[in-house]
């Protein structure tokens, strides 16, 4: 079990809606957001899985306590970093391979200390539960949008 399993039953059940597009909402399609998602739990998991626990400081961020507190990101604010933007033709193989792998990661950082780590470009350094904090947000506020998309084609 994992904190996002509910998420991914989502995310499963979208991919068949893969090519939706609506412009209005979102200037991607749906695998855009999916492949998105996915690669951001992966990477977010393997940084946490490499980081030293003894190296972490706790560290104040403004942004990232008003995200956390309101729950959500605004929409079209922010520009995903390169290492998870989605390429430019998205295989609906690998978003079922990437689904398994981001599981797998998230049954990892599980066992991990409390103080692993990672580095976020906007909240700074975050340890595991402000990560995991992040991964729902992250995830639920794609998943919105994949939802509006769906919704309004």
């Amino acid at each position: 079990m994992s904190f996002l399993d509910s998420e991914f039953s989502k995310i499963a059940s979208y991919v068949s809606q893969r090519d939706a597009l609506n412009p209005k909402v979102s200037k991607v399609d749906v695998a855009w957001h999916l492949d998105h998602i996915l690669k951001t739990v992966i990477v977010v998991c393997k940084s946490l899985e490499v980081s030293k626990p003894e190296d972490y400081k706790s560290n104040f961020n403004l942004t990232r306590t008003m995200i956390y507190l309101w729950g959500d990101f605004p929409r079209g604010v922010a520009k995903a970093p390169r290492v998870v933007r989605p390429p430019d033709v998205i295989r609906t193989e690998d978003l079922h391979l990437q689904i398994a792998t981001a599981k797998a990661g998230l049954k990892t950082i599980q066992g991990l200390d409390e103080n692993a780590h990672f580095e976020h470009p906007y909240f700074s350094i975050i340890n595991k539960k402000q990560s995991i904090r992040f991964l729902k947000i992250h995830t639920r506020h794609h998943l919105r949008i994949v939802r509006d998309i769906i919704k309004n084609t």
